[in-house]
């Protein structure tokens, strides 16, 4: 027997034992199709907002990052920008500065990057406890977004960083106008970093950060080392949101300050709470939702989006608070409902 009893499945939001078997994995497989067939949908039905589906994935990357930590190691954080920004700015130097313009080069420097940052990051994080461990993540997101700022020889500073040059991808591909080729880029790497973390949370390196979310003095007396287990949790995590950054660095051909800024961190916050923490599919609906009630609601009421949100938010906490998704699932798996096992 586990000695940890449930735990939050990161695909699902189910809780069930760890050692439960059953139609997990033919769940997930219907889960990745229909993520492949949502893909395919937004092309063919929204060939006109390519761009704002492709910036809807890289944040994605970086909700999906906030989660890992957050939803799968119990850390609160609140600096997960600086993760995304170092990814953007590595791939787009690399680009403007360096003469790199091979895609898929730029997104293996943006994610090494991110996970450099989510290394020191997150040893500065983890000497901290509840709200100090807040104010060190801000503080060391600001401090990239200082350095960013006054770097601008080589980030390009307020003005942002341009000149970014994006060669075709496999050398046959251009990427165009329409943003088709950068569509299916992110696509491709947003099924692909679901499935490398499908495993990773299911290895004993994930459930081990299971064990320390849900009892870390337990964990600690049965010998779990839980600081460098959540520092390498902080370094994927840091790859997944750069990744991201990257992917927008190459999407957008610029990088702004803004990929640093404390909002966007606070934003991913948000969209993880709209969708549910401890839940892939939460990061994944909760970013959609956002994003599409931001670009609608802003087009709409330009001047009273921002509270229309914010009415969209609070209904969100009052009505589910454990998001869309972790409703949903809670609604499943409640006691006494058909299906549910525990082995």
């Amino acid at each position: 027997m586990s000695w940890w009893p449930c735990r939050a499945d990161f695909l699902g939001g189910a809780v069930r034992n760890p050692g439960s078997r059953g139609g997990g994995g033919a769940r997930e497989l219907v889960g990745f199709a229909a993520i492949g067939l949502a893909l395919g949908l937004g092309y063919l039905l929204m060939p006109d907002s390519l761009a704002l589906l492709t910036r809807m994935i890289a944040l994605m990357l970086l909700v999906m990052s906030l989660d890992l930590v957050t939803g799968v190691g119990g850390v609160a954080t609140l600096g997960q920008a600086a993760l995304y920004g170092a990814g953007a700015y590595a791939a787009g130097i690399a680009s403007a500065r360096l003469g790199i313009g091979d895609p898929l080069v730029m997104l293996a420097v943006g994610g090494l990057a991110g996970a450099g940052a989510g290394l020191v990051g997150g040893a500065l994080v983890l000497r901290g406890e509840g709200l100090a461990r807040l104010v060190l993540s801000i503080a060391f997101a600001q401090v990239l977004h200082e350095a960013a700022s006054k770097a601008s020889g080589i980030t390009g500073g307020s003005d942002g960083l341009t000149g970014i040059a994006i060669a075709p991808l496999f050398g046959l591909f251009a990427f165009d106008l329409w943003g088709r080729t950068v569509y299916w880029l992110a696509g491709s790497l947003l099924l692909i970093v679901l499935v490398i973390l499908r495993a990773l949370v299911r290895s004993p390196f994930g459930l081990a950060c299971a064990a320390i979310r849900i009892n870390r003095e337990r964990a600690e007396t049965l010998g779990v080392r839980t600081r460098p287990i959540l520092l390498r949790l902080f370094v994927v995590s840091g790859l997944v949101a750069g990744l991201g950054g990257a992917l927008s660095a190459i999407s957008t051909r610029v990088v702004g300050l803004d990929s640093l800024s404390f909002i966007l961190s606070a934003d991913a916050l948000v969209m993880l709470v709209i969708g549910g923490t401890g839940n892939i599919y939460g990061a994944l609906v909760g970013t959609f939702v956002y994003v599409l009630a931001q670009d609608r609601l802003s087009a709409l009421s330009p001047f009273h989006w921002i509270a229309l949100v914010g009415a969209l938010l609070i209904g969100v906490v009052l009505f589910v608070p454990r998001g869309m998704t972790g409703s949903l699932g809670a609604l499943r798996y409640r006691p006494g409902a058909p299906g549910r096992r525990l082995r």
